[in-house]
This record gives C-alpha cells, sequence and structure tokens, in this order.
C-alpha cells in the first residue's frame, strides 16, 4: 500500500480513539448528570409523601379539626 495512505489511515486511526475517549466521558457524565436529576426530583416528591399526611394530622389536632 502506499505510504502516504498508510500515514493517512494511522492518523485517522488515533484520532477515532481519541473521540471515541471524549465520546465516553460525555456518555458518563450526562448519564451522571440524569441520575442526580432524577433523585432531585423522585426523592422530594417521596418525602412529601410521607410527609404531608403526618403534617395534615399535626394541624388536624391544633385547630380540632376532625
Amino acid at each position: 500500500m502506499d505510504p502516504q495512505l498508510e500515514q493517512k489511515l494511522a492518523s485517522q486511526d488515533q484520532k477515532l480513539d481519541k473521540i471515541y475517549a471524549s465520546i465516553e466521558k460525555m456518555r458518563k457524565y450526562f448519564f451522571w448528570t440524569m441520575i442526580v436529576t432524577i433523585g432531585m426530583i423522585v426523592l422530594p416528591i417521596i418525602a412529601l409523601i410521607a410527609v404531608i399526611p403526618w403534617f395534615l394530622s399535626v394541624m388536624g389536632s391544633a385547630y380540632n379539626i376532625q
């Protein structure tokens, strides 16, 4: 094969490897961003489901509402 062509192919392989490594870092970053975002939305909702009945009970007993 032509040496110049081999050199270009080797150069492209190196660039593809760098692109792949960069994409993998981005994928991991997006994954953890998604996990944190879901945690910041779902955990407060679960907490509200547990706290609202207790809060209503406390407020109801404070105002003698049955």
